[in-house]
C-alpha cells in the first residue's frame, strides 16, 4: 500500500457511512447516493495532496460530495422514490415494536419534507456530527444562521410530528 493510499484510507474512509447517509438524503435513491460516494471518493484521492488540514478532511469530503450532487443536478434531475418504498438497512438491526416502525417512518418523511434550507443544515448536524462552525463554513453563511436554520428545521419536524401524530390517534 502506498503512502498517498495510507493517507486516503486513514484520513477519509471511516466517513463512508456517514456520506452515504447524507447523500441519500440529498439524492432520496440508493444507487445515486452510491454514485455520489463513489464519486466524492474519486474526487477526493485526485486531490489529497491538496488537503492542508487534515483535521479539515471530514468536512472536506463531505463538500466534496455536496458539490457533486450539485453538478449531477444541474445535468438532470435525479429520479427519485419514495423512502417508505424503500429497504434502508443503515437503521439498527435489533427487532424493533410496530410504534418503533411508525416512528421512523414519520421521522423519515418529516425529515425529508423539511425546507431545503433548514433541511441541509440539519442533516449535516445529525448524519455528519458538525458543528454549527463547520457547517456554517460549508454552507458558506454565518453561523448564527446555521442556529437559526436549525432552530427552524427542529420547528418544522416537531410541527410535523405533531400533526402526523394528531392523524394517526384519529385512525
Amino acid at each position: 500500500m502506498s503512502i498517498k493510499e495510507r493517507k486516503f484510507d486513514a484520513l477519509l474512509g471511516i466517513y463512508y457511512e456517514d456520506l452515504y447517509r447524507f447523500a441519500f438524503w440529498l439524492g432520496k435513491d440508493e444507487h445515486t447516493a452510491k454514485d455520489l460516494v463513489q464519486e466524492a471518493y474519486l474526487r477526493a484521492w485526485r486531490a489529497i495532496d491538496s488537503l492542508k488540514d487534515e483535521k479539515a478532511a471530514k468536512s472536506w469530503i463531505f463538500t466534496i460530495l455536496r458539490r457533486e450532487f450539485a453538478r449531477q443536478f444541474e445535468k438532470k434531475r435525479p429520479v427519485t422514490n419514495s423512502i417508505d418504498d424503500m429497504t434502508y438497512d443503515i437503521e439498527d438491526q435489533r427487532q424493533q415494536s410496530p410504534d418503533e416502525i411508525m416512528d421512523i417512518k414519520l421521522t423519515r418523511q418529516a425529515m425529508m419534507n423539511l425546507d431545503a434550507k433548514y433541511a441541509e443544515p440539519l442533516m449535516l448536524q445529525v448524519i455528519g456530527g458538525f458543528s454549527c462552525d463547520e457547517i456554517a463554513e460549508q454552507l458558506n453563511i454565518s453561523q448564527g444562521a446555521v442556529m437559526t436554520q436549525l432552530f427552524r428545521a427542529r420547528k418544522q419536524l416537531t410541527a410535523h410530528m405533531n400533526r402526523e401524530s394528531k392523524v394517526g390517534n384519529k385512525s
